[in-house]
This record gives C-alpha cells, structure tokens and sequence, in this order.
C-alpha cells in the first residue's frame, strides 16, 4: 500500500513539475540558507582557531601599554620574565622575545622581512615546530651567536630548494648559519601579516646586534590548564604592578591577553551569528511550508471528483489522507535533497571566494533533510485530512 501512494504522489507531481518546483521553492531556499550559514559559520570558526593556534595553547602575551600617549611605557627585562617563572604557581614557562625589520641576502637575492628573537621555551609555548634541522643550543642562545631558523616564506624567496641546512645568509649587516626551518603557521604575535616570513634568531643576538638593548619587547608565558587561568592572570598583575612600581590609583601600563579567552569569545560569537542567520533561514522554511499547504489545499480542491471516485469504490478515509500527507513529504523531501544539492555547492563557492576551510557537516545536512519532511508532516496533514473528511456523493457531483 505504501509503494502504490508513494508511485501515486510521484505522479501527481510529475504531471505538474514546475508547479511543484515553485511550491518547493521556499524549502530549498531555507534548507540551503541554513546549511550554507552553518558550514561557513563552522569554516570561520576553525580558521579563527587556527590563527589562534599560532599564538600557542594556555598562553598569556604580556605587552607594554601606553597609558600617556607622551610617554612610553618601560619594556620588560629578563628578570620580570624570571620573577614571572619562579614565583607563580601554574607557570611551566616564560619566554621573552624582540624583533626588527631587516632585509636578508642569500644567493644573489634579498627579500624584505623580520628577525625576531626568542629561545626554544619561546618556540613552545607559540607551538613553533622545526620540522627541518634543528633548534637553538643551550651554548648558542647563551652566548647569542649567530644562528638562525627561518620560515617557509624566507626558503620560498631566497633559498634552492633543498639546500637550506648548512647555508649562510646576511640579514641586513649581520651574516648568520641556518641551522633550522620552520613548519607553516597560521598566525604570530607581534609579527607581520605573514607568520611565515621571519627568522629567528637567539633572544640576546637580535637584542645586541639589532636593538642595541636588552630590553625585552613582549613575553610569552605557557600555563598549567589545570590551574585557573582567572587566578594566574590576577598574580600576574599584581607580581608586575609590583615590580613596575605602579601605585594603587594608577592603571597598568602593560596588557595581559589571553588565547583561551580569544578561543572562547570568537566561538561564543560565531555560534550567535550561525544561530541568528538560522533562525532567518528557519523563516523561509516556515513560509515554504505554508506554501505546501496551500498548493495542496488548491490539489484538493482540483482532484475532489476523483477523491470522491476513490471514496465511493471503496477506499478508506484513512488511504485518501496517506496518499496527500505522501505527496506533501515527498514534495518536502524533493525540496529538501535540492536545497541540499545547492548548499554543497554555494558553501564551496562561498568558502574559496572568502578563503575559508570547507568542513562538510553531515549531521548538518542529515538534520535538515528530516527537518524539511516533517515540514511536509505538519503542513501536509490539514489538506490530507480535508480531503480524507470528503462526503463521496458530494464530492461526485464537484464539476
């Protein structure tokens, strides 16, 4: 019986296709809307995390702040990087870092970019992997020589493939031995748009042979995620108001950012948007579905002397009302597997077009398609129970 209603409700909507298409128009609309906004919702957020993965994972990045625009503010040392290490609890570790635009000279070529200084706790606490060679000696960042590890951009600009390891090369008067390459990095901190164009080299090189200081820029500190990031960053305020000698009424000339909190406020903001762009997509969906019962309300109206027919031979009320409920789920079912259809495709489009990750949510689209047949259940049943209530002789003498 249920594969004689379904051939029936193909039928009717075989012999009126393009009736059928605009009356499922408002589902395919709705179900493309919603999982379109929620695949790049999900591509925003993994491309936010990503660049937010290059800061490191339970990491604070302390920076001096202006509080006088005149005036400003005194950098950090390598004793306030030390104090921060020893004397809080939940610290697995500090790094300071400085950095200076420079242009670099290898091969006959140069190419403008950044060298930048840090030790390899700098490395790991900004998850910086070397993924060719290898990283800085204790001797090497103790004695600050001249060594180097450069990024993906750098070997892209100046070197031969393949013979990177070993090579010297100048960055602006200073000549150096690569020693390590970099893996590619989504993002940096307190360097240029591009976290791959830079090179690294021991903190104290870069401070004595770029800066002409050892004043530190910014630091880095890695925490414990079972210790309270809340309590971490109190003490580090306070430990730092204290050695910066900042009296009680006075704010502090230095700003404390934290990557989990970044984490947590960009997902809290791309999961309002995506539910906000789907409560609108779900409006669509809600006027497609009184489209259905209206299209078939009008089908009812048209087929009542064949309802009749039907009712007078024998047929149950029951079977007349699984024949139009049928044909407004399936109707539903077509629009949605459509609506489908056009989110793959928009969301690919959409997602190059903007240079976002495609991430391909099954569930997403497993979800609507059920969603879009229960819109044919609700707004099918009315027309199917109108029609199943028919009086026989009556609807025999409809012209």
């Amino acid at each position: 019986m249920i594969g004689a209603t379904m051939l029936l409700a193909l039928r009717e909507i075989r012999r009126h296709l393009l009736r059928s298409f605009l009356t499922t128009l408002g589902i395919i609309i709705g179900v493309a809307a919603v999982i379109t906004m929620v695949t790049l919702g999900r591509g925003l957020t993994a491309d936010v995390q990503e660049d937010i993965a290059g800061l490191g994972s339970d990491v604070f990045i302390i920076f001096p702040q202006r509080v006088d625009p005149n005036i400003a503010p005194p950098p950090f040392d390598d004793e306030d990087i030390r104090a921060v290490e020893m004397q809080i609890p939940g610290v697995e570790g500090a790094a300071g870092s400085v950095q200076s635009s420079t242009t670099a000279f290898h091969n006959g070529q140069d190419w403008g970019t950044t060298v930048q200084g840090g030790d390899n706790e700098f490395f790991d606490a900004q998850s910086i992997e070397i993924i060719e060679g290898r990283p800085f000696s204790d001797r090497e960042m103790a004695r600050g020589e001249s060594v180097c590890i450069v990024g993906p951009k750098i070997v892209e600009e100046i070197f031969v493939e393949g013979r990177v390891i070993g090579e010297q090369m100048r960055l602006g008067n200073v000549s150096c031995q690569v020693i390590g390459m970099i893996d590619e990095r989504a993002n940096a901190v307190g360097g240029g748009n591009d976290a791959d164009d830079v090179v690294f080299m021991p903190l104290k090189t870069v401070q004595r042979r770029f800066i002409g200081n050892t004043d530190v820029q910014f630091f880095v500190v890695k925490y414990d995620p079972g210790f309270s990031s809340a309590s971490i960053q109190q003490q580090l305020i306070d430990l730092l108001r204290e050695r910066r000698v900042i009296q009680e009424d006075e704010p502090n000339d230095f700003n404390i950012v934290d990557t989990a909190e970044i984490n947590d406020t960009v997902n809290q903001v791309t999961g309002v948007m995506t539910a906000v762009v789907t409560v609108i997509a779900g409006i669509s969906l809600l006027v497609g579905g009184i489209g259905i019962m209206n299209i078939m309300l009008v089908s009812v109206t048209e087929r009542t002397r064949e309802i009749g027919i039907r009712l007078a031979i024998g047929a149950l009320a029951r079977e007349v009302r699984l024949q139009f409920l049928t044909e407004a789920v399936v109707l539903c079912c077509f629009g949605g597997l459509l609506g489908i259809g056009l989110a793959f495709g928009l969301s690919i489009l959409l997602a190059s077009a903007i240079d976002l990750p495609f991430i391909f949510d099954p569930a997403v689209n497993i979800l609507s398609f059920v969603f879009s047949a229960v819109m044919g259940i609700i707004f099918g049943y009315y027309p199917a129970h109108r029609a199943s209530k028919l009086d026989p002789i009556d609807a025999l003498r409809h012209e």
